[in-house]
């Protein structure tokens, strides 16, 4: 086994990721305040090639330069839009047929590998590093996804918790239905 060289790795260009099919998966992440856990998940979201980044409250978004830092280009590349307020954003997703996951421990866990199949389209719901998703996008939720917790602490950062979870449900949805189309 040997590393491979960064040209030796086949990957897409801008412009033709922009034109591929997305998997029916965005994301609303709502007041986190590190701009380097923001960048992360774009980073992430470009790699799971989701359909949208919807930024809300006071999290930062890429018109700020320290973004850049960790999104490593992904701000570019990756559809995003960013609202004051979550609510009326998750109320107009559900309009279109999306299921919200609200990426938090409940009384009602599923996990994100286990999702259904009717479940997509879906919004996954992130929240604050301290104090996670606001109860308000909580009841507003159709699904609580749950990460299993196996040593002392209750939770992850929640860039490390996006990404584990956000490519459960691309592998849950492809193994449903296949790459997009």
């Amino acid at each position: 086994m040997r590393k491979l060289a960064w040209r030796e790795i086949e990957r897409p260009d801008p412009d033709t990721v922009a034109a591929l099919p997305k998997h029916p998966v965005r994301v609303l992440i709502h007041n986190v305040r590190s701009i380097h856990n923001v960048g992360s998940m774009f980073r992430t979201s470009d790699a799971a090639r989701i359909e949208h980044v919807h930024l809300t409250g006071y999290t930062g978004t890429p018109e700020h330069k320290d973004l850049h830092k960790t999104a490593l280009g992904a701000q570019d590349v990756v559809s995003w839009s960013h609202h004051e307020s979550p609510v009326p954003v998750v109320r107009s997703l559900q309009a279109e047929g999306y299921t919200i996951g609200a990426l938090e421990i409940t009384d009602s866990p599923t996990a994100p590998a286990e999702v259904p199949g009717d479940a997509f389209p879906l919004c996954m719901v992130v929240g604050n590093e301290v104090h996670g998703v606001d109860d308000a996008l909580i009841r507003a939720a159709d699904l609580g996804l749950e990460l299993p917790q196996y040593g002392a602490k209750q939770s992850m950062n929640v860039g490390v918790a996006y990404g584990i979870a956000v490519y459960d449900l691309i592998r849950r949805y492809r193994s449903l239905f296949g790459p997009p189309e």
